[in-house]
């Protein structure tokens, strides 16, 4: 069924319809919170805190833009207002968390390569956890997400000039924060 139909059979109260939504974009939404938050419990209690908004608040969506475009608006406020809330902006750790599930010959230098991309990955995501929260919601949107410049000016409601500005500048932003990391080890942090 076209998600114009389950948007308004969830509108009439249609519980099947809606839980066809949630389906969609269940990992989407969940995927969004964890990168700004970085937190599997958080993620996923966000990732439901969003649906219940999104279903109370169906009677108000009046079809002007995609479904999909609404639905992360709702979710970027919601993220916003929680991380405001908690004071964690800023503060957000990375989890580490990945288990050796192979044997190999080479144990040692798997382990190393291992490391070394977490490291990156943590390195990466800290540097992003220092921006502005508006920089760290578009490259999230942008770069973890994957959205188009135009579906970005829809969700944040900005022009495609600003959006790409701010890309630009938060890519920038990154870049110098972690470009004396880049020079360690002769370059061996390649991104």
């Amino acid at each position: 069924m076209e998600e114009k139909k389950l948007v308004q059979l969830s509108r009439e109260g249609n519980q099947e319809a809606f839980a066809e939504l949630v389906k969609k974009y269940k990992t989407k939404m969940f995927n969004l919170a964890f990168g700004l938050t970085r937190n599997h419990e958080i993620a996923d209690d966000m990732a439901q805190e969003i649906f219940i908004k999104t279903y109370f608040a169906l009677p108000k969506f009046k079809f002007k833009s995609e479904f999909g475009t609404w639905l992360y608006q709702i979710a970027i406020n919601h993220i916003k207002d929680y991380l405001r809330k908690e004071g964690r902006i800023k503060k957000v750790l990375f989890e580490e968390s990945r288990q050796n599930t192979f044997i190999l010959e080479n144990e040692t230098i798997r382990k190393e390569k291992e490391q070394s991309l977490e490291q990156r990955k943590k390195l990466i995501h800290q540097a992003i956890q220092t921006l502005p929260q508006k920089y760290q919601v578009i490259l999230s949107l942008r770069d973890i997400q994957g959205f188009s410049y135009e579906e970005i000016a829809r969700i944040l409601k900005l022009s495609p000039g600003t959006v790409d500005s701010r890309l630009h500048r938060a890519r920038k932003m990154l870049r110098k924060k972690l470009a004396p990391f880049l020079n360690l080890k002769g370059g061996n942090y390649e991104m």
